[in-house]
């Protein structure tokens, strides 16, 4: 089954195997856990001692409380990077087997700070301080006295890059082959669709 705040893609099998521990503890006690974990996602730190006290009466022991931890950052942090709505991420979750009282404090929290994480990821994304001068051209070999073997086609991609301090432009150039530049472009347009996200 595939999920959008996995990215259309399946759940992976470790964060399945926590959901079970995740319903041990209070739907009140999730929507506080949750916080924390925004707040380290945000790049404040955890307070280990208050994730402690949430999870003591659900008699958590540590590997249980580290892979809380991870599961509910790995769900936030990647429905943030898929711009997922709250009412989805709820039914989605909900799916794989946390239950209703549970899903609804944690989309409650996440909802509230949609907004502060994406705008701390896209602070934290790669950037180029700017692009100038894109040339490309496709390279092909017809045939060759050197070759045994004639290889598929080549994506010649240059541009400078213009360094804001210093004002001054750096040339950068590469080749693939044509998968990699598909797979290139796809990615390069599924970047342009979430920053477009982000801004609206």
């Amino acid at each position: 089954m595939k999920f959008r705040f996995c990215g259309e893609l399946d759940c992976p099998d470790w964060v399945l195997a926590e959901i079970s521990t995740l319903s041990k503890i209070t739907s009140v006690k999730m929507r506080l856990l949750c916080t924390q974990i925004i707040k380290d996602l945000l790049g404040e730190s955890i307070d280990y001692a208050k994730v402690e006290k949430l999870t003591s009466d659900a008699k958590y022991e540590l590997s249980d409380v580290k892979g809380s931890i991870a599961a509910l950052s790995f769900i936030i942090s990647s429905a943030t990077k898929y711009s997922v709505d709250g009412d989805s991420l709820s039914n989605e979750l909900q799916q794989l087997g946390l239950p209703k009282e549970h899903s609804v404090a944690l989309c409650k929290t996440y909802g509230e700070n949609l907004i502060k994480l994406q705008d701390c990821f896209l602070g934290k994304s790669l950037k180029l301080s700017g692009m100038t001068e894109v040339e490309w051209r496709v390279d092909y070999v017809l045939g060759s006295s050197e070759l045994h073997e004639v290889s598929e086609p080549e994506v010649q991609l240059r541009f400078s890059e213009l360094d804001k301090n210093s004002g001054r432009s750096q040339p950068v150039s590469f080749s693939m082959t044509s998968n990699k530049f598909s797979v290139f472009l796809s990615e390069m347009k599924q970047a342009l669709r979430l920053m477009e996200g982000f801004q609206s």
